[in-house]
């Protein structure tokens, strides 16, 4: 059966792009001009295709007419359908020819392929630190802007990111999804299973530069280098006294507040810190041994 080709008899005289109707060429000459003469009537946004405005008006109207068939869900546009359908048929047309990781949307095969170029096209205005994604610069400001979008339910405490916020809320539900393979102790994050696993590994990947001395995870390390620079960002606002670790100055406002969270199980007398609880118990334990 002989294939009927279609003629491309318009020509684009900037680019040369070829088209079988004159509406077709005249929309592209936009994409050279910058007309965008369909203008929505709610914001006054303009685009330069009636179709585009179309697709934005649902934005206003809340309208979603393109429904998957598979879980119900429901989209304004049916480019966004077909990309969620993929979701469900593991559909993943998008591969990187470096390492044929494969994507299911054309924008990750681009993100993914800043990690073999090391491009980070992204800047902080604030500090010049650079990402490769700009979903990471936004996440990164709230650190200057102290934002924190994302609010427990339960107890009110807010974060700047999601995924902390889930990691927090399994204080409240109890759960520990990230097990140990050698001794079954549980975590609530994988980052904490992760600094545990190598206590059974004695793995020590975080080196000191100066004196050579290695730590299991990198906040030890950070504490650690205060020993050399003599830093103390950790002001109390009582009394102004300095430290070089959070811990020690939640310890140290303590003696302002009286507070004293650490209590014996024997006979219940209670403390500031942890290791004077551990130390009072041995007063218990010493006559036993």
């Amino acid at each position: 059966m002989e294939k009927h080709t279609v003629k491309k008899q318009y020509s684009c005289q900037v680019c040369g792009s070829a088209f079988s109707q004159t509406s077709h060429l005249n929309s592209h000459m936009r994409t050279h001009t910058g007309e965008r003469p369909y203008s929505c009537q709610v914001c006054g946004a303009s685009f330069s295709l009636n179709s585009t405005l179309r697709n934005h008006i649902r934005t206003h109207t809340g309208e979603k007419p393109y429904s998957c068939q598979v879980c119900g869900a429901s989209f304004s546009q049916n480019g966004t359908l077909k990309i969620h359908q993929r979701m469900h048929t593991g559909e993943k047309p998008y591969s990187c020819q470096i390492c044929e990781a494969s994507f299911s949307r054309n924008c990750y095969l681009k993100m993914h392929l800043r990690v073999h170029t090391g491009e980070k096209p992204y800047s902080c205005q604030i500090c010049g630190t650079t990402f490769s994604r700009n979903a990471s610069v936004k996440i990164h400001q709230r650190m200057h802007t102290g934002e924190k979008p994302y609010s427990c339910k339960i107890c009110g405490a807010a974060f700047s990111r999601n995924v902390h916020l889930k990691i927090h809320q399994r204080i409240h539900t109890g759960e520990k999804p990230y097990s140990c393979q050698t001794c079954e102790a549980a975590f609530k994050d994988s980052s904490k299973l992760k600094r545990h696993i190598r206590s059974h590994t004695s793995e020590r990947p975080y080196v000191c530069q100066i004196c050579d001395f290695a730590f299991r995870n990198s906040t030890h390390l950070k504490d650690h280098m205060r020993t050399h620079t003599a830093e103390r960002p950790y002001s109390c606002q009582v009394c102004g006294a300095s430290f070089s670790k959070s811990g020690t100055l939640k310890n140290h406002m303590r003696t302002h507040t009286g507070e004293k969270p650490y209590s014996c199980q024997v006979c219940g007398a209670s403390f500031s810190e942890n290791a004077t609880l551990k130390r009072h118990i041995r007063l218990h334990t010493r006559g036993k041994q």
